[in-house]
């Protein structure tokens, strides 16, 4: 059974950072560009970042330039998206996805507020 199980969400005051992680389980992640999208309330879902399989290409939304890094380990099965600079419209559920397989883990809440 294929599995995408996001953590590390919470709620963190502007400025703060947080580290989402992505478990991948029932399939191995390392073939494939993986990407991370968020989905804010009366929003619909946008894409913040991707990484190719072997981590060598990497791209971000405009949006999130410069705060936001998108990184995996492939011997963990695992990505990552670290989020510094916190602002309160990066609130949003944050979803892990493999595009090629149409696979999405249910989200993890990121909330930025003071």
């Amino acid at each position: 059974q294929v599995q995408l199980v996001e953590s590390g969400g919470g709620l963190v005051q502007p400025g703060g950072s947080l580290r989402l992680s992505c478990a991948a389980s029932g399939f191995t992640l390392s073939g494939y560009t993986m990407s991370w999208y968020r989905q804010a309330p009366g929003e619909e879902r946008e894409l913040v970042a991707s990484i190719t399989n072997t981590g060598t290409y990497k791209n971000y939304a405009d949006s999130v330039k410069g705060r936001f890094t998108i990184s995996r380990d492939n011997a963990k099965n695992t990505v990552y998206l670290q989020m510094n600079s916190l602002k309160p419209e990066d609130t949003a559920v944050y979803f892990c996805h493999v595009p090629r397989k149409a696979y999405w883990g249910q989200g993890t809440q990121v909330t930025i507020s003071s």
